[in-house]
């Protein structure tokens, strides 16, 4: 898994929202991607605080 969700999260969502194998969710004081994720991108292009890191 190459995409980490860093302690910037605001846990606002929209990241989930956009990730096409629904391979984020809601953790105890961020999102965080599991093993499913597939690497896209999309979640890193669409995060408003530039959270998510490969």
């Amino acid at each position: 898994m190459a995409y980490t969700i860093t302690d910037a999260c605001i846990s606002c969502g929209v990241c989930a929202g956009t990730c096409p194998v629904d391979a984020i969710s809601e953790g105890d004081s961020k999102y965080d991607i599991s093993d499913d994720c597939i690497d896209c991108g999309a979640c890193a292009s669409s995060c408003p605080t530039d959270a998510i890191e490969e």
